[in-house]
Formats: C-alpha cells, sequence, structure tokens
C-alpha cells in the first residue's frame, strides 16, 4: 500500500507564504478555456466542503506534487483506475475515501476533471465543459510560470494508495514548447567547454554498450534512458544502496548490473552517479576526477535538450524492485524547466 504523503510541517507554513516566502512555494491549479479566462479546480468532500488544490514547489520544479489541502493534511491527487474510457481524478484521505475533483464555472457549476487519454508515461488530464469540450489543466506559478498537470505513471505493478487503486500520480511537469519527434536521443554529458562525452553502460568483458532516450507511444515529456545491450533495452534506474552519491546502474534481465560511465575520446571513464535528491527528482551527473559535477542531458537529432534525471513517485524509501534489484528511482529524460 502506497501511504499518502502528510507533510505536518508543511501546514504551519502555508498560510504564512505570501507574507514570509519560506517553506514550498504554492502554485495555482487552473483549467484553461480557450478564450483565456481560467477556473478554479477544487477538491469536494461528501460534507460539502471545498478543499483547495495546489501544486507544491520545493527545490526542484521538473516533477510538482499536487495535493488537495486539508488544514494540516495535504491529500493525493491521482488518477483512479476504472474501467470506463475516461478515468476519474480524485483525492484521497488517509482513510481511503475519494473526494471529487472539479473545475467551478463563473455560474458556479462544476465541471468533471477527468484522465481523457494515455500516451507512453502520461495521462492527459482534462475539464470537461459542454459538449464535451476539453480545457486544459495547467499549474501557474505566482510569477506566471505554468506547468502541465499530467498522470504520470512509471510502475509495470498495480499501485494503490491508502488502498485505492490507481492508474496514475497527478503531477504537474513541464511542457515539452518544441518538442523533437525523432524516437531516439543520445545521451551525453556537458562538459565545461560545452563539448560533449557520450554516455555508455559497460559490461564485465569492458564492452562499451550505448544509452539512448526513447520517446515512447507519444510522449515527448517523460523519455525512459535505456542501454542497448545485445538487441535489448535495459533500464537504468538510481539504486536503493545508503550514502550519497548514488550509483546510477543499466539492470540486465537476470539482475546483473551494468556500470554507467561517461566516456572520453581518450577512453577516460567518469561514474555517473545520483548526486543529491530534489524534491521528486534526483540530479544526475557525471563526476570528474577533479570533483567537477557535469550535466547528463538527453540530446534529439535536431538539438533539443532534456535534463536526464531520477525520478521518485511514492513516500517508501526503495520506489521498486526491477528483474530483482531494489532502486530508489527511475531514470528519465525531462524537459528542461
Amino acid at each position: 500500500m502506497r501511504i499518502l504523503h502528510v507533510f505536518s510541517a508543511w501546514a504551519l507554513v502555508l498560510p504564512l507564504w505570501i507574507h514570509a516566502q519560506t517553506g514550498p512555494i504554492i502554485w495555482n491549479i487552473k483549467a484553461v478555456l480557450p478564450n483565456g479566462t481560467t477556473l478554479d479546480v477544487k477538491a469536494f468532500d461528501r460534507s460539502g466542503r471545498v478543499l483547495d488544490v495546489k501544486a507544491l514547489e520545493e527545490d526542484d520544479t521538473h516533477v510538482l506534487d499536487v495535493k488537495a489541502l486539508d488544514g494540516g493534511s495535504l491529500l493525493a491527487v491521482k488518477v483512479l483506475a476504472a474501467e470506463e474510457a475516461m478515468r476519474p481524478v480524485k483525492a484521497i484521505t488517509a482513510k481511503g475515501d475519494v473526494l471529487d475533483v472539479k473545475a467551478i464555472g463563473p455560474d458556479g457549476r462544476r465541471l468533471d476533471v477527468k484522465g481523457v487519454a494515455r500516451a507512453g508515461h502520461l495521462v492527459h488530464i482534462k475539464a470537461i465543459g459542454e459538449d464535451r469540450a476539453l480545457f486544459a489543466v495547467k499549474a501557474i506559478a505566482p510569477d506566471g510560470r505554468m506547468r502541465d498537470v499530467k498522470g504520470l505513471e512509471l510502475s509495470d505493478e498495480e499501485e494503490r494508495a491508502n488502498g485505492v487503486a490507481i492508474e496514475a500520480h497527478v503531477k504537474a511537469l513541464p511542457h515539452p514548447t518544441d518538442h523533437d519527434n525523432d524516437p531516439v536521443w543520445n545521451v551525453k554529458c556537458v562538459q565545461p567547454d560545452g563539448h560533449l562525452l557520450g554516455i555508455k553502460a559497460i559490461d564485465a568483458a569492458g564492452t562499451l554498450h550505448d544509452v539512448k532516450a526513447l520517446l515512447a507511444n507519444g510522449d515527448a515529456t517523460v523519455l525512459d534512458i535505456r542501454a542497448l545491450v545485445n538487441g535489448r533495452e535495459v533500464p537504468l534506474k538510481v539504486l536503493a544502496t545508503q550514502g550519497s552519491p548514488m550509483p546510477v546502474k543499466a539492470v540486465l534481465p537476470d539482475g546483473t548490473l551494468l556500470d554507467v560511465k561517461a566516456v572520453a575520446s581518450d577512453g577516460t571513464r567518469l561514474p555517473v552517479k545520483a548526486v543529491r535528491r530534489l524534491g521528486n527528482v534526483f540530479d544526475i551527473k557525471a563526476l570528474a576526477p577533479d570533483g567537477r559535477e557535469m550535466g547528463v542531458k538527453a540530446v534529439s537529432p535536431h538539438g533539443l535538450f532534456y535534463d536526464v534525471k531520477g525520478v521518485k513517485l511514492n513516500a517508501a524509501d526503495v520506489e521498486g524492485t526491477v528483474n530483482g534489484v531494489a532502486f530508489r528511482a527511475h531514470v528519465k529524460a525531462l524537459p528542461q524547466p
């Protein structure tokens, strides 16, 4: 069972945020109409109480949590597993009660908020108006920054939140403003002089295997990072080990781990590690011998750069297992905020 994030300390800073600008930055969640006006998105419990739905920025803006605020509790917002074509979007209490999530029209009418379509790891979330008109749902920061509100699913296993079966976690993600439809991108380390080093997975025999970013089923927001080993696509994970930096490895079907390194033309090999956690993501860097941290990017054939990050969606220390190996985060490429 997935345990709901409940950060009671946040309840102390939320009322003070406007004045003190401390703690998480609160982004508004809105449905955006074609004429440019916006509608509030709220959660409603059975007693008729109306709860704010917000995105919370803490340290990083690649993957923002979307929560319903219930006094001192933060209620997870999820796309529920369901048989109908349009999946319900609900807030879930610690007891497993589900709360409707709706957009409020100017006349007070409540518009359903649903997951309307699937693309790769994403569930597209829309507010539904008259005649089944679909309105985008966005997170908007006080300074005008914008993120897309999406369902995000990274696990092949059935997931539950406080006993409720879910299809996806609701998050606010960067928008692929100029996305590239090429299905295979290169993964590179960016040196201080702007030149790039290839990222490779290395087996016990010393053979170098390409590491690539792959678009899946029209999803240009969350790209899979895979090592291409003897014709197979092998996942990369941040392993669930103690200490920092944390190892990034390719995991073969039999559980064998391959090192992941940046490889220079002279044969120098630099380890690729997760060096720190920032909110829902881990910074992944190539480490130079002098300790410098160099960025790891997915680079499209047309020169578009995405950030390669570890992505964590649940509260447990171990995010999951793959091929018998426990891991702390999935390795993905995301648009630069």
